[in-house]
């Protein structure tokens, strides 16, 4: 198989991956409002807003799971430098090493990106 055909398979299978999950995504935050008004489903709620979780972190790479998770901890938000270090990289190689993860997190919509001056810092939503 020549590889210019299999990069084309490739784009347009994470074309195809990308649609599905906007589309769910989209579906489950049509469905929200719909339960927040019935009172006697407040109970279901909770679950609702769990799966979206569910269904983003399963499509994570284990890099892009670690960052997660190390932004989730600092809830008052962390710079790309810090993550490298808190998982222990390089000083030197630290920010590099992170910003890629980040960047995809930020696309997908699990982590929030601050610039502050000059400073950049990343929240979990």
């Amino acid at each position: 198989m020549k590889i210019s055909h299999k990069r084309k398979v490739q784009g347009k299978l994470q074309k195809h991956i990308k649609a599905v999950k906007s589309a769910s995504v989209a579906s489950l935050k049509k469905e929200k409002p719909v339960k927040v008004v019935a009172a006697a489903k407040a109970v279901v709620e909770p679950k609702t807003d769990a799966a979206p979780k569910a269904v983003v972190n399963a499509s994570l790479t284990p890099k892009q799971q670690q960052i997660l998770d190390i932004v989730r901890q600092n809830a008052e938000g962390i710079n790309p430098k810090g993550i490298g270090l808190v998982a222990g990289q390089e000083e030197s190689k630290a920010a590099s090493w992170a910003s890629a993860g980040l960047k995809k997190l930020a696309e997908e919509g699990v982590v929030e990106r601050l610039q502050m001056g000059s400073k950049v810092l990343y929240k979990a939503l």
